[in-house]
């Protein structure tokens, strides 16, 4: 058989091994492919956003930009950790205050995380319960939900930043 004839057959049967992957587990894959749609939206929201403007609010209750990269930091070790039952890592702290460049790095290194945290996800565990906010326990199914809402949330208002500031959000421009 020629090297041709072995990639052939190699693709094919990874291909194969992936599709059966996500016939077996449609909601974690769903989850995950989710994660990667809005890890690329809000990095980009995060790079579009001048440096001058991190601190600005539309309102003075408003979160500013930085507060919203900051919240999602943290919100995505918090979600992805218990969504995939792994440990978040210890990471030094950064405010709305630091540098565009750090809270872009962070937000980044936290969307890494959740894609390492939920490569193994499946469906077989959605119904068990996890720890949540205020000692309570919800399905693993039920945070991931609040976790799509919270980032979905979250680049909408990021999106709204952006236009009040004569900017276009990452998916309402044209692809290159």
């Amino acid at each position: 058989m020629s090297i041709r004839s072995y990639t052939v057959a190699l693709a094919t049967a990874l291909v194969s091994t992936a599709a059966t992957a996500r016939a077996q587990a449609p909601v974690a894959s769903a989850f995950r492919d989710f994660e990667a749609t809005e890890a690329k939206n809000l990095v980009a929201a995060a790079e579009t956003v001048p440096a001058e403007k991190y601190s600005y609010k539309p309102t003075p209750a408003q979160m500013s930009f930085g507060d919203i990269v900051v919240h999602l930091s943290q919100g995505n070790d918090y979600f992805c950790s218990e969504i995939g039952g792994t440990k978040a890592p210890t990471r030094t702290k950064v405010t709305a205050a630091s540098s565009k460049a750090e809270l872009v790095a962070r937000l980044k290194e936290t969307f890494d995380f959740c894609g390492t945290s939920l490569a193994t996800l499946d469906d077989s565990k959605l119904s068990e319960q996890l720890p949540f906010f205020g000692g309570r326990k919800m399905s693993r199914a039920g945070i991931m939900t609040v976790t799509t809402g919270d980032w979905a949330d979250h680049y909408s208002q990021s999106a709204i930043y952006l236009r009040l500031n004569g900017l276009l959000p990452p998916t309402a421009k044209k692809p290159e």
